[in-house]
């Protein structure tokens, strides 16, 4: 998997700049806000549609303009394909491969497959659930792009069982018929198994996906940190999950909607499901976010980020691009040389950082190395 080209347009800081990508790692140097990160953002978004920075559409286009566009050359074993994605700042974003537009995204999905590792990947660790959840859900979508339209469903039924739930507890009087509660109950129950069906979809996949990630990482991380400490991660759904049937799981999904029915009535809002789930990062049986110190933590992170690397390549069949976000800078010189031994020339790399003087002469003969001012590559070397 080799990206060619890069084209961006009002895109970011970008007026109109076209990238040519001529060997395996390139870097971008540049200060601080001057759109080496938005370049690697970009790459992101046609891999996954979705930006770590989670940021609006609307944010993504330049200040001024309607429309931003960004368009790709990518080689794979099957052939050149040719990406675009479309985004607007007041309307729905679009795809097309090949100069085809592409009705559902989610084909668009798969095409390209990158890992991002930024400075912010550290708050898998130190931060809360949800950033764990959105890290998890990002690496589905590349091994099962299906699984862009399940998440978008379950959150759809989501919404719209809150919105009920809302309504009810602004509704509550006292003074309502049998009838009426009775029509509230049977309406409750409709979202009830909705929830249900799609949030099984959900539970079952992120299941599945961190039993085939786990051993990965925990080698990565044995490999790194010397053997002297054991990673272990846990999946922890929301739902008991004895067994990744189906049916077993959409039973305790509904057992578990009514045990805390008078508590989501209380407070208007979805108590079960997988926008709860947890995923547990223990380092010799201790939990990574209290104890672990910051270089456990990094040790930790580096470690994920090579099993979704080698997870993705497992699963697609191709080494996916790496996108290194300011993130040698946050590692000492011994992860530094583990992560750069590791990628050596397997995935093509593009890395920003703001001097060179992280990498050995090596490296440098090796990569093509772009300098990044105010929106513009200004040279190349």
């Amino acid at each position: 998997m080799y990206l060619k080209t890069l084209n961006l347009r009002q895109f970011r800081n970008y007026q109109d700049q076209k990238v040519d990508f001529t060997a395996a790692k390139t870097i971008l140097v540049g200060n601080n806000a001057q759109g080496k990160s938005n370049l690697l953002e970009a790459v992101e978004l046609l891999a996954t549609l979705r930006s770590h920075r989670m940021t609006r559409d609307r944010d993504l286009v330049q200040e001024g303009e309607a429309i931003a566009q960004i368009n790709a050359t990518l080689e794979r074993q099957t052939g050149i394909s040719d990406l675009t994605l479309t985004l607007r700042r007041n309307g729905r974003r679009s795809v097309a491969l090949n100069g085809e537009s592409i009705r559902r995204q989610m084909d668009f999905l798969g095409v390209l497959n990158a890992v991002q590792f930024s400075s912010l990947d550290l708050e898998l660790v130190r931060g809360g659930p949800e950033g764990r959840r959105n890290w998890l859900d990002t690496l589905l979508i590349q091994l099962e792009p299906v699984y862009a339209h399940i998440l978008q469903q379950y959150n759809h039924v989501l919404r719209q069982r809150n919105a009920f739930l809302k309504k009810t507890q602004n509704g509550l009087n006292p003074s309502y018929s049998l009838t009426e509660l009775s029509t509230q109950h049977s309406e409750l129950a409709v979202w009830d198994a909705q929830l249900a069906t799609t949030g099984t979809r959900v539970i079952r996949r992120r299941d599945r996906a961190i039993q085939r990630l786990a051993p990965i990482a925990t080698a990565w991380h044995g490999s790194i940190s010397g053997s002297t400490e054991i990673l272990q991660i846990k999946y922890v759904p929301n739902i008991p999950l004895e067994d990744n049937h189906p049916e077993e799981v959409q039973q305790a999904f509904l057992t578990k909607i009514q045990q805390r029915a008078v508590a989501e009535m209380h407070q208007g809002t979805t108590l079960v499901g997988p926008h709860r789930d947890e995923i547990e990062l223990t380092i010799n049986q201790t939990p990574a976010r209290q104890y672990g110190s910051q270089g456990q933590q990094r040790t930790l992170v580096l470690a994920l980020k090579l099993a979704e690397l080698q997870l993705i390549e497992e699963v697609v069949k191709e080494p996916p691009l790496l996108l290194l976000d300011d993130v040698l800078a946050e590692l000492d010189l011994s992860r530094q040389n583990q992560l750069l031994d590791a990628i050596q020339d397997r995935f093509q790399t593009l890395i920003t950082t703001t001097h060179l003087g992280s990498f050995d002469s090596q490296w440098l003969k090796s990569s093509q190395i772009l300098f990044v001012k105010a929106g513009e590559i200004i040279r190349h070397l």
